[in-house]
């Protein structure tokens, strides 16, 4: 979770979805097993990084997406995500910039167009914007009136297919962030991934909140699981490092175990540890301590990057978070801040700009 505080001659639809998902978001080998000499080179993992926004979201239809996606190509990312906002209500109602218009909205599309420009992939992950709405966050979300319920699906399921039709084009495509108190809903979450899969050939998933992806009752329906990777991996704040890859080592094994269960890759749909004593924790507090604290957001990175890269089950991840210019360090996560630049380059491309 985060605090704001993540032509022609083509085969027939059908196929060419399931061509495009095993290349994007690979499932597992036939009969459930994971077999390591069948996985693809560190080179075909999904290095992503999630492009977010200071306000609503306007920033990623202007000219400023463009170096923002150039730099992170340079840094190694091989595909960006952005995250476009639904507001939503206690009563269920859902609204959205864009809807009944007639074009989409430029800063849904452009961020496609200008990434594939580029030579990049493209994943959407819709967020429901909860602040201000009683919400505590999005694993929060649900109602006590099923006349509330009935109004969310039907809005919910509105503004989602008129982002994937908008979306066509991208690459992955989420239809779900942390919605955790509507996972009992699984009739409602299949008829809506049905529908999404009839508007585009993106490959597709949902995004747990990492205490529940357990929970989640329909990733068969989906092509690959997505967490929300805030994993604690420490007791204490400021472990050694070989604290903090034990703690990853140990959760590899049991996402590891799941994914053979599921027969389904994972995705982590957000990665990303604050300047804070505390981010081996409560990664997703996005608590600040001030520079003092870089080496343990360094180390946090640096191995959560390199255990990602190494474990066969997890196909990519995509980090929290960047701002395009001229706000890319942002408050906490600060992606941007020239030592943590280079721990991403060092694990995507092997050295750093530093080093040139």
């Amino acid at each position: 979770m985060e605090q704001e505080r993540a032509p022609q001659n083509m085969p027939p639809k059908p196929l060419r979805c399931l061509l495009k998902c095993l290349i994007l978001f690979p499932v597992l080998a036939v009969g459930g097993s994971l077999s390591p000499s069948a996985e693809p080179s560190s080179s075909k993992k999904i290095r992503g990084v999630v492009i977010s926004t200071h306000g609503s979201g306007q920033e990623w239809g202007t000219d400023a997406i463009v170096p923002a996606i150039r730099e992170l190509s340079q840094m190694g990312a091989n595909w960006v995500s952005t995250h476009p906002y639904a507001r939503i209500s206690q009563e269920g109602e859902v609204r959205y910039r864009g809807a009944g218009g007639a074009e989409p909205l430029e800063e849904w599309v452009r961020p496609i167009r200008e990434a594939h420009q580029q030579g990049l992939k493209v994943f959407i992950k819709p967020h429901l914007a909860y602040w201000g709405s009683g919400f505590s966050w999005r694993g929060a979300i649900t109602f006590q009136k099923q006349g509330s319920w009935d109004r969310f699906w039907k809005e919910y399921r509105i503004w989602i297919l008129d982002l994937a039709s908008a979306c066509k084009n991208a690459d992955g495509f989420c239809v779900g962030t942390e919605l955790d108190l509507t996972l009992g809903s699984e009739k409602e979450w299949r008829e809506l991934i049905k529908e999404v899969r009839e508007r585009t050939d993106a490959a597709l998933t949902y995004a747990a909140n990492w205490p529940d992806y357990q929970r989640v009752p329909f990733w068969d329906a989906l092509d690959v699981i997505g967490i929300q990777a805030y994993f604690p991996v420490s007791a204490t704040p400021s472990p050694d490092a070989a604290v903090i890859q034990k703690g990853w080592k140990d959760q590899m094994k049991v996402l590891r175990d799941y994914s053979i269960r599921m027969n389904r890759k994972v995705v982590f749909t957000e990665l990303g540890y604050s300047c804070s004593f505390e981010a081996p924790v409560r990664p997703w507090e996005g608590k600040m301590d001030g520079d003092a604290a870089l080496p343990v957001q360094e180390s946090c990175l640096r191995i959560a990057l390199a255990e990602a890269e190494r474990e066969p089950s997890v196909t990519g991840v995509f980090l929290w978070k960047w701002f395009v210019p001229p706000y890319q360090i942002g408050r906490n996560y600060r992606l941007a801040a020239p030592s943590i630049k280079k721990v991403i380059e060092l694990a995507w491309k092997g050295t750093s700009s530093e080093a040139k």
